[in-house]
């Protein structure tokens, strides 16, 4: 377990993925990843409102059901750190005061839950005011409902004005930012890590496997299929991509794992990384990622894998 900036969460290595819950995972589906993560000590489940709209025949609050209904007939929601987001459905657009109020109420319900653990703002929203974001998700810290509140997408001019704001006002900080990043899209490194790191913040980052490339599984046009998550990983099948495949081949064959787990151990093992986010829709898929928890790669081959 890390803890997750300055708050009080201990959370486990893997964040769980909740995007697939409701779109290529049904609820029987869900149900069984969720039941392997958490016994495999997993506490740690990332979601949003909008999870998943994108699917065809659902509306959004998918998985956040499907995730709420898991809790509820488990049993174990003091266990688990759940993440949902605000401002990126159609349903609840936007960041304004009255749109994360209204918002939250809903997650809470469909989560069957009386508090999130972590709730971010799923993207910058420059038609709203900073403070008009902030004294709003501060005002959920204060009612109970939200424990911490984190940023989604954010550019570092933002998420540093948004900070001072915070410190200017006296409102709750941000402890988190989730941003794209993973062996193959580097830019959060340029201008978001050393503010990140300077600020004491906690680094979440989304497509932690490049939408499925770096799982080893996209090495041809023809790979995938009819799988939805095909033709996204195979954009970044190039000439770079393959050198990257290369190198995650060699560091996975040597440590006898997937280079879907080598993958998660480089990103873990990144300045202000605390827990990388991947899904899985099976308990196999599951299975090739857990291994990354507590793999410690060498200098070497931190470098033989930054380096591509």
């Amino acid at each position: 377990m890390a803890k997750l900036g300055n708050s009080d969460l201990d959370v486990f290595g893997l964040n769980l993925g909740g995007n697939v819950f409701g779109w290529t995972a049904d609820q029987d589906q869900s149900f069984a990843v969720l039941d392997a993560y958490a016994a495999a000590g997993g506490n740690f489940v990332d979601t949003a409102d909008v999870y998943s709209a994108f699917s065809p025949g659902n509306t959004g609050g998918e998985s956040e059901t499907i995730i709420g209904n898991w809790l509820a007939k488990r049993g174990r929601r003091d266990e688990i750190v759940i993440a949902t987001k605000v401002g990126n459905w159609a349903e609840h657009p936007g960041l304004s005061a009255t749109n994360i109020a209204a918002a939250a109420d809903d997650s809470l319900r469909r989560l069957r839950t009386d508090h999130i653990d972590l709730y971010y703002a799923h993207m910058d929203r420059a038609e709203t005011p900073l403070e008009e974001t902030l004294a709003a998700f501060d005002a959920l810290i204060r009612s109970g409902k939200v424990r911490y509140i984190a940023a989604s997408n954010y550019t570092a001019a933002r998420l540093a004005e948004a900070l001072s704001i915070s410190d200017r006002e006296g409102f709750a900080r941000y402890v988190a930012l989730q941003p794209h990043y993973n062996l193959v899209e580097r830019e959060y490194e340029q201008e978001l890590a050393p503010l990140v790191e300077r600020e004491g913040l906690s680094t979440l980052p989304y497509f932690g496997l490049a939408k499925g490339f770096l799982t080893g599984k996209y090495r041809s046009k023809k790979a995938g299929g009819d799988s939805p998550r095909a033709e996204p990983a195979l954009s970044y099948l190039d000439e770079r991509g393959e050198r990257v495949l290369a190198a995650l081949d060699e560091v996975a064959h040597a440590r006898g794992v997937g280079v879907a787990a080598v993958s998660l151990a480089w990103l873990a093992a990144r300045p202000t990384v605390t827990a990388p986010i991947a899904s899985a829709r099976t308990i196999e898929q599951l299975t090739e990622l857990l291994p990354f928890v507590g793999l410690d790669l060498t200098d070497d081959e931190l470098q033989l894998l930054t380096s591509q």
